[in-house]
């Protein structure tokens, strides 16, 4: 194993890479009691087209496949319960799906080894049947006709849908109802095969365990799976660099009405090309302008426009989104207020070096939590393939004047626009 020291954060970390290509990170506390395990897939819903294995055509699979799949990974041909094994030690248990990755988790403070032993075996011995699979589609079902009915995923999906013409980005991780009736359960099979193998997998582990034994369990329980094929072809969507659809509006069973706003930028127009740094550079932005420190927020709170606002960066493979989220009385007027604040942009020097002291205060702080180190670790081998070891330096040495050019070569009249208005109350 190859030692990294995490620079800045007094801890150090160990990285494998076995023959199959599954990549490893072990980041051992010495002061901790707790662990928190990590095994992951870098296939999430996005990727809804590819030449699966043994095929030579592209196959166009059911959106919504990645999720589906990921909720068949508890269904064990032995019939044991995952959940009921790992509460036998007090140890929680979880997955999740995203846009770009899959991941399974465990975390606990007892029997380390025998929970990564069988984390790994569940992950690792998919069980599908025509059975369990149409079982699973009600399940599945109605979660999606619960979020269908939240008003911010109704928000933040609409505004998806409005932002991309092609790119499945536009569609929910969990598909819809009509998506699900079409997976089957050979679908399921060449999804499983064609990205569930360890040159596309990863295992995070942070917390108290030890190292040499967890290298060792997993050596046991993935050394010998092969690698059929690490290339796998999939479909490269030509995403306009225009929005699908400049302006939405609905209404629901809200009190307060609700906007989205997203603005489309194409990654070769911007002035930063490295992703790291882009990325930090775009969130100090986003940070600045609207953080809760800033005078945006002070602004919009003495006018009483909002209740709820937030931001987040949304990153595909050509484009850089920035979507704002929020809840006013009167979202023409909030709406303004942010057109303000984009079209008059003027970071202060200060303001941006304050900034840089609060995010290293912060990356020194979130080490000292397991789960914190393994999301950290985690979104890095997702975005960047790589652990990123000198994160605080890179801080550092970010400069106004990049940040500067940055701003000067975004575009942001490329935008999209949702608007949740409650329904009207028609009297008899």
């Amino acid at each position: 194993m190859k030692e990294i020291i995490l620079k800045g954060l007094d801890q150090n970390c160990y990285v494998e890479t076995l023959k199959n290509g599954l990549d490893i990170i072990l980041v051992p506390y010495q002061n901790k009691k707790s662990y928190f395990v990590s095994y992951a897939t870098r296939y999430g819903s996005d990727i809804n087209c590819f030449t699966p294995i043994n095929e030579k055509r592209m196959v166009t699979f059911p959106n919504g496949i990645a999720h589906f799949l990921e909720h068949k990974m508890f269904e064990q041909e032995s019939g044991e319960d995952p959940f009921t094994f790992f509460s036998k030690s007090g140890t929680g248990v979880n997955a999740s799906t995203s846009f770009t990755s899959t991941q399974y988790v465990c975390y606990g403070t007892k029997e380390f080894e025998n929970n990564l032993r069988f984390l790994l075996k569940k992950v690792n011995q998919p069980y599908f049947t025509d059975e369990n699979v149409d079982k699973e589609k009600g399940i599945i079902k109605e979660e999606i006709k619960m979020y269908e009915d939240i008003p911010e995923c109704i928000v933040e999906n609409t505004l998806r849908e409005a932002i991309y013409h092609v790119y499945p980005r536009k569609y929910d991780i969990a598909g819809t109802v009509d998506d699900i009736d079409k997976i089957t359960k050979e679908d399921l099979l060449k999804c499983y095969n064609a990205f569930y193998q360890p040159s596309n997998m990863f295992i995070l582990i942070a917390g108290k365990f030890d190292p040499e034994k967890a290298l060792k369990i997993i050596n046991e329980e993935v050394g010998s799976i092969d690698s059929v094929d690490p290339n796998i072809k999939i479909k490269d969507y030509k995403e306009p660099k225009t929005v699908a659809l400049k302006e939405v509006e609905l209404s629901h069973n809200i009190k307060v009405p609700k906007i989205g706003l997203g603005y489309k930028l194409a990654k070769d127009n911007l002035d930063i090309k490295d992703d790291l740094e882009l990325d930090l550079y775009l969130v100090m932005l986003t940070t600045l302008l609207f953080g809760s420190a800033s005078s945006f927020r002070e602004r919009v709170r003495k006018k009483h426009l909002m209740t709820r606002f937030y931001t987040q960066w949304d990153t595909t493979k050509d484009y850089k989104t920035l979507m704002i989220f929020g809840e006013c009385e009167n979202p023409e007027l909030l709406i303004e207020e942010v057109d303000q604040e984009l079209n008059n942009i003027n970071i202060v020097y200060e303001d941006f070096e304050r900034m840089k002291k609060v995010w290293i205060a912060n990356e020194v702080k979130m080490i000292d939590y397991i789960d914190n180190t393994v999301n950290n670790l985690y979104d890095d081998m997702i975005r960047y393939h790589k652990v990123v070891d000198n994160k605080i330096d890179i801080i550092r040495k970010m400069n106004k004047k990049t940040l500067d050019n940055l701003i000067d070569s975004m575009k942001l009249n490329n935008r999209s626009k949702v608007i949740l208005l409650p329904k009207k109350i028609i009297s008899k």
